[in-house]
């Protein structure tokens, strides 16, 4: 029996979904939980396993597609089933091909040699270049149709069934600018410098003395097309001020060198000293309503627990899980749930509904070495909180002590200097006296 693939809903928010990646085609066998294909919110992203065993019979979607949220997106069965009622009527399909505006030129039956002169532009999709590293096509004999002169699949299809065949190695060096035979023009470039890495963009090589032109244009994911709108709204909309501080790191030091050497016994997980900010952030939070707060066009949500959002670095962009109710859990547990949810970012199993809701947000680059920096508040709240690096400072006895910085940006429009001043002095405090701190 054929079964659908649905697209899943990642959150009550979330319409619709773009595909990055297809990681099975049509005819492949596949076994449940195998990885079909990989698609994008515009917070998140997701690998998507299949649920049964069978035959891919359809893919009803291609790479950079936008699928509303439970439309079918593929089609698995025994091979020869009628799937026409999962297609709308038509036969099972073959894998989409790249898409051509339909102003494109038809491709020639007679290809036309491209020609590479010195300072030319070569314009290859990542499919494209693909199948000619893998077939070996003569790609002096490819005529482009894609738009802007872009070489697509479509192309290099023309190539071989008109009989212009290669080998892999005139490929390679003619991608690289070094190739030159009687159809094409004389290219400069006489030294291959090997492909780019296969992206999703184009692919763009420049002929000349030298390989410094060499780039590849790479399309802007949707996780951080919505961190890009998400930060200007937040510079452009908001009133940020950023206060810095500092405070004697003594106290967290020393407990934590403690901890390390106890930990194990104790049956306590990994604490690090940003779990310790996050601890002594979430006791602080609640006696500061408005930067525990959302700002909605003229009114302010202010939260009764402290909602924090954790910055988490991916090879996607940041991600901002959110660590709810922090101020009702112990240390332990902010330390276990932070590295958990950190742990779900990079892997990309967050739900859009893991990264709503904040009322605040801690960022760290301390880890990095940085001294201070200026944090940008996530919309829409009203405050953000920078961890900074730890230094050694001099007191006035000539004594030295570690010295950890914190930056505080908030939004001038819900609170003033003073009463941010007065969150960042009492945090400072609690820091330097953490020890008594847990004994509330």
């Amino acid at each position: 029996m054929a079964n659908p693939v649905i697209m899943p809903r990642q959150g009550q928010s979330v319409e619709a979904c773009i595909i990055t990646a297809w990681h099975k085609k049509v005819g492949d066998a596949v076994s449940e939980g195998d990885l079909l294909f990989s698609y994008e919110t515009d917070k998140s992203a997701f690998d998507e396993k299949s649920p049964v065993s069978g035959t891919m019979l359809a893919i009803l979607a291609a790479e950079g597609d936008v699928v509303p949220c439970l439309d079918n997106v593929c089609v698995i069965g025994a091979a020869g089933e009628d799937i026409s009622a999962f297609t709308g009527g038509a036969p099972a399909a073959e894998e989409k091909k790249e898409q051509v505006p339909a102003a494109a030129p038809a491709v020639q039956k007679e290809a036309v040699p491209t020609t590479r002169r010195e300072g030319d532009v070569l314009r290859i999709s990542p499919r494209a270049k693909a199948l000619a590293l893998k077939t070996g096509v003569d790609m002096t004999r490819v005529s482009p149709t894609g738009p802007h002169g872009r070489i697509i699949q479509r192309d290099i299809d023309a190539a071989l069934d008109s009989g212009y065949h290669g080998t892999v190695a005139d490929v390679e060096a003619f991608l690289a600018g070094g190739y030159q035979n009687s159809t094409a023009v004389e290219v400069a470039q006489s030294t291959a410098v090997g492909a780019v890495q296969q992206g999703q963009g184009d692919a763009v090589f420049v002929t000349g003395g030298t390989d410094f032109g060499l780039y590849e244009e790479a399309p802007m994911s949707g996780v951080r097309k919505a961190i890009s709108r998400s930060m200007c709204a937040s510079l452009t909309e908001m009133a940020q001020l950023t206060l810095n501080a500092s405070f004697d790191a003594t106290s967290i030091m020393e407990y934590r060198k403690q901890l390390k050497q106890n930990a194990e016994a104790l049956g306590l997980p990994k604490i690090t000293l940003n779990d310790m900010v996050l601890y002594a952030v979430s006791r602080t939070l609640p006696a500061h309503p408005y930067i525990n707060a959302n700002l909605v066009g003229d009114s302010f949500r202010l939260f009764r627990h402290a909602n924090i959002g954790l910055a988490v670095d991916t090879e996607r962009g940041l991600l901002v899980p959110t660590l709810f109710g922090a101020d009702t859990m112990s240390l332990a547990q902010i330390a276990a749930a932070s590295k958990e949810a950190a742990e779900r970012a990079r892997s990309g199993q967050l739900s859009p509904d893991e990264m709503s809701g904040g009322s605040f947000t801690v960022t760290n680059l301390g880890s990095l070495g940085i001294e201070s920096f200026t944090p940008v508040i996530n919309p829409p709240q009203t405050a953000i909180l920078g961890v900074c690096t730890i230094t050694n400072r001099m007191r006035a006895d000539g004594s030295v002590y570690p010295a950890m910085g914190l930056s505080l940006t908030f939004d001038h429009r819900a609170v003033d200097g003073a009463p941010a001043a007065k969150f960042l002095a009492q945090l400072c405090s609690m820091l330097e006296n953490f020890q008594l701190l847990l004994a509330k």
